[in-house]
């Protein structure tokens, strides 16, 4: 079992900037390849991005490709997502998620293990 926190979320301004942290507890963290997802209320929870578990591996959806950075510390049993020249669009729900996968990173939702309860990032006009 591996129990996820997001923090960071808040509000900010289109061309700004935040980052989200999602700290693990429980099982061995490097076991794990990590995700971050995000969802506007009445739509479906979409992939933003996925971190391997030795962080060699990233891959990210088509809209934040260059605006958003995943990365993960094992040491401290965190994962991050920079997330700079922010639209209004991009507010939503964001959620970090686990997956005992490793062979290789995977952008399903039902393809993750384990969530946590979500933080909100809202872009103002």
């Amino acid at each position: 079992q591996v129990q996820l926190v997001e923090s960071g979320g808040g509000l900010v301004q289109a061309g700004g900037s935040l980052r989200l942290s999602c700290a693990a507890s429980g099982r061995t963290f490097s076991n794990y390849a990590m995700g971050w997802f995000r969802q506007v209320q009445g739509k479906e929870r979409e992939f933003v991005a996925a971190i391997s578990w030795n962080g060699g591996s990233t891959t990210y959806a088509d809209s934040v490709k260059s605006r958003f950075t995943i990365s993960r510390d094992n040491a401290k049993n965190t994962i991050y997502l920079q997330m700079n020249s922010l639209k209004p669009e991009d507010t939503a729900v964001f959620y970090c998620a686990a997956d005992e996968t490793v062979l290789y990173l995977r952008r399903g939702i039902y393809d993750y293990d384990y969530w946590g309860q979500g933080t909100q990032v809202t872009v103002s006009s």
